[in-house]
């Protein structure tokens, strides 16, 4: 099926204004100070919130 009339560059440029990517927001760690996901585990420390911290097993 073909489309009844022609969309103009512009409705589909405005179409896709909201396609663009975010950048990733990262947050300090409190414990060590390395960049970290907000409401994820640090990867350096294991440190989640006060009162839990994950355990994290270094391989040798």
């Amino acid at each position: 099926m073909l489309p009844k009339q022609k969309i103009s560059r512009a409705r589909t440029r405005m179409r896709r204004s909201h396609h663009a990517r975010e950048p990733i927001n990262y947050v300090d760690c409190p414990r060590c100070n390395s960049p970290k996901l907000p409401h994820a585990a640090c990867d350096n420390c294991g440190f989640v919130r006060p009162g839990l911290s994950l355990q994290v097993d270094q391989e040798s």
